[in-house]
Parts: C-alpha cells; structure tokens; sequence
C-alpha cells in the first residue's frame, strides 16, 4: 500500500476543516504546522455569536457581484487563515507551514489558483509563518514563500485580488 505524501495529509485535514465553512461563496480550510505537529486549525465563516451566512442565507459580496479578492471589508466571516492564527501561540508559528485548502460552495471544486487575500497575507507574516501550502487539486499543491509578500508587496503599487 502506498502512503499518502505529508503535505497532502496535511491539505486533506485543511479540506476536513472546510466542512465546518459557513460560507456560500467559497469553504477554507487552514492547518498549521511546525516540526511535524499541528498547532491549529481553522475554517472560514462568522465570528462566534454572530450569524453566519448560512443562516441568513446570503453573501453581500455575492451581491454586489465583488470580484473574488476584493472588498472583504463587507464580509461576515472571518477566514481560516485569521481563525487557525488566532488560535494559536505566535511561538509556535514562527518558522511553521500553513496548509490551506479551498471548494467552491457551489460546484464543489477546489479553487483554482488560490492565494490568501491582502488581509490574510499581513496576518500570515506578522504571525512568522515561513511557508504555505496550498492545494490546487486533489494531490496536486503549490508551495509559497511567505517572504515573496515581503518582497512583492501588493499595498504598495495598489494591485486588488490576488
């Protein structure tokens, strides 16, 4: 029997994660890890005692047709980067990978080209976060050098999206 490869183990927790989403427009899944242990998890929707958009049934971005990278600002949730961030110890990420893993909510196909938005690239640095891990299909990732957000900052040349 051959063995699944370390990172996609790590993708498909972030892509177990992704099932507790909230989200109608896309479902995340985050995993971090440093040394070969998890230090946290985390999964897209509102923050906690709030409505998610499940329950009212809409996405404002959706809405107002906001093209994906855009606006967050007007999002209800709070993405699986920030929420596997803010559960965890900065000491324990520093130097970490974070595996992130994304379906589209309605066709449920992973999201192709898939990056963390402007938000969540500021998190991941200040977190120390070294490395990322996304997935683009079922065993098929990308590996991304936080410091490429350092070095290529978008903030600076006013690019939106990814």
């Amino acid at each position: 029997m051959k063995r699944i490869d370390k990172n996609n183990y790590y993708l498909d927790l972030a892509e177990s994660a992704l099932e507790r989403s909230t989200c109608l427009r896309r479902k995340w899944g985050a995993v971090i890890v440093k040394d070969d242990e998890i230090v946290s998890t985390g999964y897209n929707g509102a923050p906690r005692g709030r409505k998610n958009c499940t329950d009212v049934g809409t996405c404002i971005r959706e809405e107002l047709n906001i093209p994906r990278g855009e606006r967050y600002e007007l999002c209800r949730s709070v993405h699986a980067e920030q929420n596997a961030i803010i559960s965890a110890a900065r000491k324990d990420m520093l130097g970490a990978t974070l595996y992130i893993t994304g379906i589209d909510a309605k066709t449920g196909k992973y999201v192709e080209n898939g990056m963390p938005c402007a938000m969540c690239k500021r998190f991941i640095i200040n977190a120390g976060i070294s490395k990322i891990v996304q997935r683009d299909t079922k065993t098929k990732y990308r590996e991304i050098d936080v410091q490429s957000f350092i070095d290529n900052d978008e903030s600076l040349n006013g690019t939106k999206g990814y």
